[in-house]
């Protein structure tokens, strides 16, 4: 008895191919036209310090992951909506933390309790400038 019949194997392979057409931001980009930057899919651990009255709150890190980026911005897929207006985020980079300053653009529903939250990079920052993030790592 064949593991897979034919039909079955059709039937998975139309299912992956309309997943991909329908989620992709390749294919998608084709509909709505190009986009004016573009954008690369790369999955890694980011750590997230929201920023309260200017300071890093060290206490309200959280981990989340990264969907996409681009030349000043970063997606990041999160467990549970997160209203955060600014961040420090915290990335693993040769050995040694590096973090960066950004604004919250968007915050999107990705289904089954996963949101999008979009972020605009506007610059790094360096621990000397905020001695709590040398305790923060991944």
């Amino acid at each position: 008895m064949l593991l897979f019949s034919p039909r079955k194997d059709q039937e998975v392979q139309s299912f992956l191919i309309k997943l991909v057409n329908n989620n992709c931001p390749e294919v998608r980009g084709l509909d709505e036209g190009p986009r004016l930057d573009t954008r690369v899919n790369l999955t890694v651990v980011v750590l997230v310090i929201p920023l309260e009255k200017k300071r890093p709150a060290i206490e309200r890190v959280f981990a989340a992951v990264s969907k996409e980026f681009n030349a000043t911005g970063v997606s990041l897929v999160l467990h549970e909506p997160r209203a955060v207006d600014e961040v420090i985020l915290g990335f693993r980079f040769e050995g040694a933390m590096k973090f960066a300053r950004a604004e919250a653009k968007h915050l999107n529903p990705m289904g089954a309790g996963f949101y999008q939250l979009g972020l605009k990079i506007t610059e790094m920052v360096h621990v000397a400038d905020y001695p709590a993030l040398g305790s923060v790592s991944i």
